[in-house]
Formats: structure tokens, sequence, C-alpha cells
């Protein structure tokens, strides 16, 4: 990113994220709310912050109606309590709608408008499941711009198994096993819960209080796998056990200038190097994240060797495979996601975005060897999306691969 100021990722915070559905552990709490609960635990991390230096509040959500509606950076801002003169915005880029706010409000702060912002996003897909009352224009059918059911991810990753057949379903599901193992492993090593803001819940059989993600299954085995149904297509690839489950969920950034952050003693916990999105056939948008990691890259002077972490999200297992083959990097390679990802922590639409950021960020702090970083995901209807994040505690030093 061509920026006259340095931008750093002060903090990031998230809710546990939940199974959706009646039986999830959200399904009586408010969309709003728990973009609220993320906003005010951010803001507890850092009670010397002036609130009114904040200059914009930025909540991404993929089904903007209802409790996920009505401006939410702004309704959001006002619930946690930050002063009324501090604006916000929502915004929709489905699956980087956080992804695109963090970026965008960082290029606001590198070309010196804004000071400090916050960039998060929320999906509560139990209440607002994805394309709910959508009226997609009949010319993308009629005019054979779309294939009719391109709007459905998982037809999508199906289609990524036929486009490259050396990406098997035994693959994808190593993938997704060993995505929920690396989970358990983070949560014994204590190192997710730092970041998880508890959130109180309600439901028949009275309160509860969410401290840890719903969705992991640490007890996944390959014969548990293979046996699975393929609900996408008779005799498929894809599966509940190799993609990320519906899931509710919000995460919440605050972002800087590095001259402001020390101004006001924040930390610094990583540098925004740049970020690019792009865009591919919306029938096999899993590829999305290729051409925008190959566009930052090439903006930041960069290339693919350089990168010591990647988080990417995991909607499906085959499309970060398609990732990592693409760039000549192995299935168990441990610079990717080494911590798991989607496929066990869930995939809140909007929302996942800066989980990564907020994964990449604290793996910095134990991986002074890395210097940069990637956060990448892919984009319904056909599109990709990464930042490049360089690592403030890098120290030249050659470490582990």
């Amino acid at each position: 990113m061509a920026a006259m100021r340095e931008v750093v990722f002060v903090d990031g915070v998230r809710t546990p994220f939940g199974r959706a559905g009646d039986k999830g552990m959200y399904a009586g709490t408010r969309a709003d709310d728990l973009a609220v609960k993320a906003l005010q635990g951010l803001l507890d991390r850092h009670p010397d912050l002036p609130l009114d230096r904040i200059d914009d509040v930025g909540i991404a959500a993929t089904t903007q109606q209802g409790d996920q509606g009505l401006t939410l950076g702004r309704t959001v801002s006002i619930l946690a309590g930050l002063p009324v003169t501090v604006p916000g915005f929502a915004l929709d880029r489905m699956c980087a709608g956080a992804l695109t706010v963090a970026s965008f409000m960082g290029a606001a702060i590198g070309s010196g408008q804004y000071d400090l912002a916050v960039a998060g996003g929320v999906e509560h897909m139990g209440r607002h499941p994805i394309g709910l009352d959508a009226d997609p224009n009949p010319r993308f059918v009629a005019e054979k711009l779309v294939s009719a059911d391109a709007l459905n991810m998982g037809v999508t990753a199906e289609r990524l198994h036929d486009r490259f057949p050396e990406l098997t379903k035994e693959r994808a599901d190593r993938f997704g096993m060993l995505s929920q193992h690396k989970v358990q492993a983070a949560y014994e090593r204590g190192d997710i819960q730092a970041d998880l803001v508890p959130v109180a819940t309600r439901s028949e059989s009275g309160w509860g209080l969410a401290t840890e993600d719903e969705g992991r299954r640490p007890e996944t085995t390959m014969e548990g796998l293979a046996g699975l149904k393929t609900p996408f297509r008779p005799h498929g690839r894809v599966t509940a056990g190799n993609a990320s489950p519906l899931t509710d969920g919000a995460t919440v950034s605050l972002l800087a200038g590095a001259d402001t952050a020390r101004e006001l003693g924040l930390p610094a916990k990583m540098r925004l190097i740049g970020f690019a999105f792009a865009g591919v056939q919306p029938e096999v948008m899993g590829l999305g994240p290729v051409p925008s990691t190959e566009k930052a890259l090439r903006r930041a002077g960069l290339t693919i060797d350089d990168i010591g972490l990647f988080e990417l999200n995991e909607a499906f297992a085959v499309q970060v495979l398609s990732f990592t083959d693409h760039f000549g990097i192995a299935d168990d390679d441990p610079r990717v996601n080494p911590w798991g990802g989607a496929i066990a922590f869930g995939h809140p639409l909007a929302a996942s975005g800066v989980r990564l950021m907020i994964q990449l960020a604290r793996q910095f702090e134990q991986r002074p060897d890395v210097r940069y970083g990637v956060t990448a995901m892919c984009v319904g209807l056909g599109q990709g999306g990464t930042a490049i994040w360089e690592n403030p505690h890098f120290d030249g030093k050659k470490g582990k691969k």
C-alpha cells in the first residue's frame, strides 16, 4: 500500500463462535448484541483510550437485515458506549466483510484521514442464513453471466475438486481432521482464550456464559470423516467434516497510525504492509485468494517465500488446498494455519477476517523469527481478499520453519 504513514493493528478480540440454529448457544442472542459485547471487550482492554479520538467504526455483515441491519457500525458504537460524535457504517463483501473494513480503515489511516478506527464484523447465521431474502437479478442466469448455483458455496467447492482431481477427498478430510486437532492443541496451550470475550447467553434452560467456541470436534478421525454425507452432490467430496460449519459470532479490532499509537501508549501488534482484492469466476469462488495474494505480494515487492505465516480462512478444505497447491506449499506445512482454522472454529462470514488477524498477531508474538504474515480468504460471487502484515517483534534470527 502506497502510504505516507505506518498503519498498525493495535488489538483485536472476538466472541466465542457458536453453532448456528435453534440449538446453538446464541439462539436467544441478538446479532448486534454480539458485536456490542465484542466492542466493549476491546475497549475494556484499553481503559485509557480517549474514545472521542476514534474516527470511525465499521462493522461488516453479509445479511444486513433485522438485528444485523440499521447501519451496524453506528448502532453498535452507540450501544457500546462510544461518544455520539463517533460515526459508524456497515459494509458487505460477504465472507471478506471485516477484512475489507480493516483494509479500508487502514488506507484511510495511511493517507492521514483517520488516526484511530474500529473494524469488525458479525454474523448470526442462525437468524440470517446467507442469501436470505436475496433477489438476484434474473439476467445473471438468463444471459448466462453466472451459473444458477453459483451462490451455493458447497457446489463451488465441489467444482474445485472437479477442476483439480489431485485435490482428493482424502486430502480434504485429512486437512479438516488436522484443523480440529490443531485448534484443540491451541486451546490446551491457552493460545485462543486470551482474545475471547465471554458472552451471556439465554435459552429455555436459563442463563449461561459462552467462553469457548462451540463447534470444535477434537475427536475427529479419518475413519469418521470417510462416512459423512455429501450434501451438495451425490457421491461428492465436500462434507461437514471438511467444510466450515454455519456459525454465529462477532469480531472487532482497533487500527491506528503508528504515531498515534505511540502518542497514546497503545501496543502495535502488527504493521499493515498492504492489501488486495481480486475477482474470479463465481462458479469457482474458492480460487479468489490466489490472484488477490499475487496482487498484494506484487505491490509489496515480496514473494510467497517471504511469508512466514499464513492465516487462511477454511471455508472449505479444498479451497485452502487449491491455494497451497498453486503456491507449491505442502498440505501439512507448519506455516499454514498453525492453530487450526474455520473448519473447527466456525466461519461467521463477515466476522472471520478479523479472527484471522487476531490469531496472526498472537503468533507474531511467539515467532520473532517470522517477519511477514498473510491473512487471506475466498469470497462469495467469485472474489478473494488478502492482507500482508509485518511482525514488529521480528529480530532477524532464523528459527523454526
